[in-house]
């Protein structure tokens, strides 16, 4: 994970001296009050619009009085602050209370910085069961009646919006602990509980099967690579053979994109860079299991597809046929950018670029490049990508306002969007100096997460083209070393470092 976020975070940052992506005030000294307030009562947090200005935090956070309402500190009706025993109290439904929604799926992302998910089921279940006497054989079936629907609402949110969670034997047992008790007697609650774990499952099971299809993908194309370094003719074509429709290659990229990006769990964005709760002396609650791999899977699919690109490029002999492809590829990037796929517009610009595609300066004679010059300049990233983040904020009101679902899609630069989370993570504490969680920091992570969510939940309208698809996932691709080997081959050394390069290349 840590040579991932790495190589992630080492490369397409802004420029240098360009404003930072996140500016995070210093927060000030809260302390602790006694009022003594009912939870009921308290102030419910708004949804993310009214929570947020435009650039970020809330201006007026600090310009009203401080409220404490048992552990939980709000300034202007908002939360902003709490110890992590208020905050999980604060997750709890009463017969009178239901947390405000925003507030759950706020928690249940961060919340993991500072606890596992099976410690905070167990302790939610402990609430639940103890401060709601749901263990009392004579507790008053009119109040449970109550209770119980608010209870099943919350696992029925979290079990929908962070099912990976119940992979966990742990987490599951304590889910069967608690559901049992509130559908115990009561038939309309047990279907309820039927019918979350029967969609859980299904989750876990749709979610094991794409697992198990992308490692098959992986060993094909091991097997294909290991083929093609043998008998390069036997296997190899390209992709004007198998597709030389711009918009339909720039479909079948949204597909994978789109299917990919469906699998990335929220949980994903903030278990990537989980370190150490300093008040905890326990290691690290991620630190026995893999805690984003899709989130890699899909970062490995933009790698491949600007890799295939190079490889596309550098293979052809001729220098016309070069040419034709890198027009291609220009081509089918300008597709992407009206469709609103802006990964693989970001991938096949990092394909062009890459140095053995770059220096064959007589190939890029051939082409006419004023499509190509737009789209760099659509994704310069200068002024911390201004014009990429301008397109991006356009493709998003669009789909807002979509009336199909083509319309709809948003694939964002998804590398810069890691960096964005990273940024916001390592600029502002986790905790404030007298322990309480910082939740303002929270919320701002939560609607850059939610709005990912939004992204991610859109179906491809396009149809689907197998042999396409196969193509793209399994097609072999050149290594850094093969892709200059082709291009000195295609177009000579230049210089003495060339020269050095080339030679040594031929040697291995």
């Amino acid at each position: 994970m840590a040579k991932f976020l790495a190589e992630l975070l080492g490369c397409t940052l802004p420029e240098k001296g360009a404003s930072p992506l996140f500016e995070c005030r210093s927060q000030p000294h809260i302390g602790l009050r006694h009022v003594s307030k009912q939870r009921d009562k308290m102030p419910q947090t708004p949804p993310f619009p009214g929570m947020f200005a435009s650039s970020g935090y809330n201006k007026n956070l600090y310009q009203t009085k401080e409220e404490d309402y048992g552990g939980l500190y709000y300034h202007d009706n908002n939360l902003v602050s709490g110890s992590l025993e208020a905050l999980i109290q604060h997750l709890v439904p009463t017969v009178a209370y239901y947390p405000d929604r925003t507030y759950i799926f706020t928690f249940l992302l961060s919340s993991r910085l500072f606890i596992h998910p099976y410690e905070l089921m167990s302790k939610v279940c402990h609430l639940c069961v103890d401060h709601q006497r749901l263990s009392d054989p004579q507790a008053d079936k009119v109040r449970i009646r109550k209770i119980a629907p608010k209870i099943l609402q919350l696992l029925t949110e979290w079990t929908e919006t962070f099912p990976y969670d119940f992979r966990d034997e742990r987490m599951m047992r304590s889910l069967k602990e608690l559901t049992h008790r509130l559908s115990t007697g009561d038939e309309l609650y047990r279907k309820t509980v039927q019918q979350m774990t029967q969609a859980l499952i299904r989750k876990l099971a749709t979610l094991s099967q794409y697992e198990e299809a992308l490692a098959k993908i992986n060993s094909t194309v091991t097997d294909r690579l290991t083929v093609l370094k043998t008998k390069p003719q036997s296997i190899q074509r390209d992709i004007l053979t198998i597709c030389n429709d711009p918009f339909t290659l720039a479909q079948q990229l949204t597909h994978i994109e789109l299917e990919r990006l469906s699998y990335i769990g929220p949980e994903e964005f903030v278990q990537a860079f989980v370190q150490k709760d300093p008040l905890d002396n326990e290691k690290s609650c991620f630190s026995d299991h893999k805690k984003a791999s899709n989130l890699e899977a899909y970062v490995e699919w933009f790698n491949r597809l600007s890799y295939l690109v190079a490889t596309e490029i550098c293979m052809p002999v001729k220098k016309k046929h070069r040419a034709r492809v890198i027009e291609f590829f220009i081509d089918v990037a300008r597709e992407c950018f009206n469709i609103g796929n802006f990964n693989s517009l970001m991938a096949i610009i990092s394909g062009m670029n890459m140095s053995p595609v770059s220096r064959l300066k007589k190939t890029w004679g051939k082409v006419k490049t004023a499509k190509f010059d737009i789209l760099e300049h659509q994704m310069d990233p200068s002024s911390n990508f201004y014009n990429y983040r301008t397109a991006l904020r356009g493709a998003t009101q669009r789909s807002i306002t979509a009336h199909s679902s083509r319309e709809k899609i948003v694939i964002p630069f998804f590398s810069l969007l890691i960096k964005d989370i990273y940024f916001l993570n390592e600029g502002c504490a986790n905790r404030l100096p007298n322990g309480h969680v910082n939740f303002e920091k929270f919320w701002e992570l939560a609607k850059q997460v939610r709005e990912f969510m939004t992204w991610k939940k859109v179906e491809c309208p396009f149809e689907r083209d197998r042999k396409i698809l196969q193509y793209l996932l399994t097609a072999p691709v050149f290594s850094e070393d093969a892709l200059y080997l082709a291009s000195y081959e295609s177009e000579g050394p230049e210089n003495n470092m060339e020269k050095d390069r080339w030679k040594s290349l031929r040697c291995v």
